[in-house]
């Protein structure tokens, strides 16, 4: 039915297709891993900075007018 020179290149095609998905899902991981600690490094805390100025900036100002500035 098909030739066996034919079925050997498709055994190896399908060989270099699945080499490819495995690298492809690996680079995959990769991406959402670094994704992930660019959140937690980056993102959260600016968002905790956001919440701590505004009580910094309070503590330092009655700091001030307590001083009589």
């Amino acid at each position: 039915m098909i030739d066996p020179e034919l079925a050997a290149k498709l055994d190896e095609i399908a060989a270099k297709a699945d080499a490819a998905y495995q690298a492809a899902e690996t680079v995959r991981k990769y991406l959402f891993w670094t994704g992930v600690v660019t959140v937690a490094f980056v993102v959260l805390p600016i968002i905790g900075l956001m919440l701590v100025i505004p009580s910094f900036i309070a503590s330092y100002s009655a700091t001030l007018g307590s001083l009589g500035y």
